[in-house]
């Protein structure tokens, strides 16, 4: 069996210091995976891991096409613990996974994660497929290798970096994406947009029914594997990719996880442009602008938390040096530049100015 037997329009390679691996774009997609699996030489034992609002959606069906075994976990970040992924051990055992197995994360970024992170740790590893079901795990969350879980001190706290064998991405599924987990991956994108290509920046871009979405999608994935292949381990360039995200993680945690991480995201962009004028590193046309296109996606620009438990929040980042607190501002559009100087009296003063 070659590529070109594969009827997937589009192949994107990404170098990985693990292994290479590609990016399989195009209509109908999922349902060449077992073509794919077999190209990899992914023979041994297969197992579908998905969450329970996307098992009767797809997972079903992709399961009786593999004739493999369907886990389905709880779904939302709440469930994306070491005790969720404990439960997934029991039930590749049962399943007879050995070190020859393959799992195929088959939903958003949690379930990416979760599999993902299972993926890395049981019997010191086993192969790992990406199956992305929402815009956000298309465009950023399956790329680049980070796998993990929370913990109650905060998000992503433990993890690895393990690379897929590759990733399935069928655009055929986002019609059915619920509205807010549509404007949660444009968030996503948005911030694409401002580390890379203005292009992105336009909010009609998003309607539902734009016709050219997928030279959209195709855009934002290759932004992410640039990233990814320049800085694999996110040692320097690739952090860039957090703009918004110190906000965002703190939002999430101090909201219970009520917040979805794109939501978080969007505010967190608001407030991070809001932070680099009050930093001196940009004029004010900057944050009225990306509130503007945030606000007008259907994304939160406002929220009530206290400014101070945010702030708190932010303690256990994991971006962070030491004590210190690592920010991705902007100097304007495609002009990241990371900060550790960032008075906090200045951060509480952002989030004032954006509470409800």
């Amino acid at each position: 069996m070659t590529f070109s037997e594969i009827p997937v329009p589009e192949r994107i390679a990404v170098r990985a210091p693990q292994g290479d691996y590609a990016i399989y774009i195009g209509d109908k997609a999922l349902k060449t995976l077992d073509a794919l699996l077999q190209l990899h030489n992914l023979n041994g034992k297969a197992v579908i891991v998905t969450n329970q609002t996307i098992a009767p959606l797809y997972g079903e069906m992709l399961s009786a096409l593999l004739g493999v075994p369907l886990i389905a976990v709880p779904d939302g970040e709440q469930y994306k613990t070491l005790e969720s992924v404990r439960a997934l051990y029991d039930k590749l055992l049962d399943h007879g996974i050995d070190r020859h197995g393959t799992v195929i994360a088959l939903g958003g970024g949690v379930i990416g994660d979760l599999a993902g992170f299972a993926a890395a740790t049981y019997l010191r590893g086993i192969a790992f497929v990406q199956a992305p079901t929402s815009l956000l795990a298309m465009v950023d969350a399956s790329i680049g290798g980070k796998v993990g879980v929370d913990l109650p001190q905060g998000k992503n706290l433990v993890g690895a970096f393990k690379q897929p064998a590759f990733i399935v991405v069928d655009p055929t599924l986002l019609p059915t994406l619920p509205e807010a987990e549509w404007i949660c991956g444009a968030a996503e994108i948005i911030k694409a947009g401002l580390l890379r290509d203005e292009s992105l920046l336009d909010a009609a871009l998003y309607q539902r029914d734009n016709k050219e979405f997928v030279k959209v999608l195709k855009r934002a994935i290759q932004i992410k594997v640039d990233y990814v292949q320049r800085d694999p381990y996110e040692q320097n360039i690739r952090a860039e990719l957090n703009l918004g995200h110190t906000f965002a993680h703190a939002v999430e945690k101090v909201s219970g996880y009520t917040w979805r991480h794109g939501e978080a995201v969007g505010f967190g962009l608001v407030a991070a442009a809001r932070l680099s004028r009050a930093m001196g590193l940009c004029d004010a046309a900057l944050p009225e602008r990306v509130e503007q296109l945030v606000g007008a996606i259907g994304l939160p620009t406002r929220c009530s938390f206290e400014p101070s438990a945010v702030r708190a929040a932010m303690r256990t980042d994991k971006k962070r040096h030491g004590q210190t607190l690592r920010f991705v501002l902007l100097r304007g559009i495609a002009q990241p530049e990371i900060r550790e100087d960032v008075p906090e009296q200045a951060v509480l003063e952002v989030l004032e100015s954006l509470r409800s």
